[in-house]
């Protein structure tokens, strides 16, 4: 509190939103906050689209966010070691939006 009031601040005033959050078992509380690979992904198509700052038009844009997306995601051959367990549990909690 005295080191950093503002983030207790944050807390209390957010608790409400913040609380069901913990309701999540861990691996599924990893998943959610876990942002590296969104954060990785789009560092990635900034640096594609920095090298040429000006587009003659808006598809010009999109193709080429297109096709570095595409060169992106081939390289997402890795799996979680421990997805069995994380799908399970999204099943549990999701199951309207889990496909079998």
């Amino acid at each position: 509190d005295t080191k950093y009031p503002s983030i207790t601040l944050s807390w209390r005033s957010n608790w409400a939103n913040l609380s069901p959050y913990f309701k999540y078992p861990e691996e599924l509380r990893r998943l959610i906050y876990t942002t590296n690979a969104i954060e990785g992904f789009n560092r990635q198509l900034r640096k594609v689209t920095k090298a040429k700052s000006v587009f003659p038009t808006d598809d010009s844009l999109l193709k080429m966010l297109y096709l570095a997306m595409m060169d992106i995601t081939k390289k997402w051959t890795g799996r979680r070691p421990d997805w069995s367990k994380i799908h399970a549990q999204l099943a549990v909690y999701f199951a309207d939006r889990i496909p079998d």
